[in-house]
Order: C-alpha cells, then structure tokens, then sequence
C-alpha cells in the first residue's frame, strides 16, 4: 500500500491543492506537523486535510495557532502570523488542532514506521544535519521515522554504526514536476522528511511531498508547481506581513 506523506502545509491552500492533484494513488496520507500559521487559508486547509482522515501529528504552530502555546518564542513574523491565524479559524478547526497528537507517532497499519514532527528525540527538535540525524537514529527502534519542520526533502540512513545524508536518484528530468526515488534496504534505519508542502525552504519554490511504497519498499519524493501568485495574494489581502508573501517566490 502506499502512503501519502505531506508536512508543513501552513495554511497554504494552492499548494496542498497542487500536491493532492499530482500524488499518484495511495491508500492512507500521513500529516506530519504543521499545519497552519504563516498561509492565509488555514480553514480550508483543515477542512480538507479532515476530510481524508490522515494519521496526523502536530507541530508547533498547531499548538500556537490553535492557544495550546502563547508565540513568545516566535520571531516577530511567525507571531504575528499564529495570532492571525487564531482570530482566524472556525471553533471546530481549534478543536481539531487541539486534539493532534505529539510525536512520536505509530499507526498499526504500517509496520515498524513511526511519525514525528521534529524529532523522535524531542518534538521540537530539528533534524538538519548528520550528527542531528544520527542523534535520533542510535535510539529508534524503527525501521522508519517519518519527519517535518526542517522544510526541507531529505533523508538519512543509518547502518553498521555509520549515519548518512542520502542522494536521491532522480526519475525525471522535468523542469516543472520532479520525481525521485530513494530505494530502502530492509537492514537500515531511515529518517525521511518529505519537504515543506506549503514553505518550501531549500531555494526550490515547488512544493515538496513524498510517498512510502512498503510493497516495493521505496520512497519516490516530489516537487511540483503551484499558484504561487494566488497565495501571495491571499497572504497580502489578509493583511499578513509582506515577507511571508516574499519568501514563497524564492523558496525559502
């Protein structure tokens, strides 16, 4: 069965749009975190994250945008953002966020997979380089850890006691819908992080997703176009700040 992977949507509509539109068929999606603050659609993007009933964990700006957490340790951006974003949502959008679950995370239908936002080490913890990874892989347990909140599509393996950051073997050459692939070797553990769908931030505006196959053990992760103009524009009409606007035309 395959498994939809989608992180960081941030309230960007025109992106999980695109991504749903272009994911091949799948059986279960799998939300990793955050998914509101910073986009000016966090209604809609709940509205149809629900509707598809993932396996979902939460992030951190779940927990701000929703009143579980004030934004004191936010930047003054991404504060502003979660406030809007609070005033913003309907009482059974607050109710759902509220309800998430902190990672890690394990769903009984896929076997020796867990689920985090940051890291399985700490919720908000950030996987972001080897040492970060290896951190996190010495004490799993599972076979994979699906990650978030970097914002950036990765992954690392870790086998006899050595821990790496992975190359992905492209399927494509597109320019607008890239495909690649990361083939899984059933003696090695894996973190794995989708990309940002709605943020991306690696200098490649398409949005990121990715889909675990456990029949063909493989991941295939992608980057496909949105509306970004569309996005910017419903940031800038809810009178977010100009930056968040900004940043999705340069990824990052």
């Amino acid at each position: 069965m395959r498994l939809l992977l989608v992180s960081d949507i941030h309230g960007n509509l025109e992106a999980l749009e695109a991504c749903l539109g272009s994911a091949p068929e799948h059986g279960a999606i799998a939300n990793l975190g955050d998914v509101v603050g910073y986009g000016a659609s966090p209604n809609q993007v709940i509205e149809l994250l629900r509707e598809m009933d993932p396996i979902s964990v939460r992030g951190n700006h779940d927990r701000c945008c929703c009143g579980l957490e004030d934004t004191t340790h936010f930047n003054p951006i991404a504060a502003d953002a979660a406030n809007w974003t609070r005033g913003e949502l309907s009482e059974a959008n607050v109710d759902w966020l509220r309800e998430l679950p902190s990672g890690p995370l394990r769903d009984g239908n896929w076997d020796g997979v867990q689920f985090v936002h940051g890291s399985p080490l700490e919720e908000d913890g950030y996987i972001a380089s080897e040492f970060s990874a290896s951190a996190a892989l010495e004490i799993s347990p599972f076979r994979l850890t699906f990650f978030g909140h970097t914002h950036i599509q990765c992954a690392y393996a870790r086998q006899r006691y050595v821990t790496e950051a992975l190359a992905l073997e492209r399927l494509n050459v597109a320019s607008c819908a890239q495909v690649s692939r990361l083939r899984l070797d059933p003696n090695t553990r894996y973190l794995i992080n989708p990309g940002s769908v709605g943020q991306p931030r690696d200098h490649d505006r398409r949005s990121a997703f990715a889909v675990y196959d456990d029949e063909k053990q493989e991941v295939l992760f992608y980057r496909v176009p949105y509306d970004i103009a569309r996005a910017q524009e419903r940031i800038l009409q809810a009178g977010l700040p100009r930056g968040l606007a900004l940043r999705l035309e340069d990824g990052r």
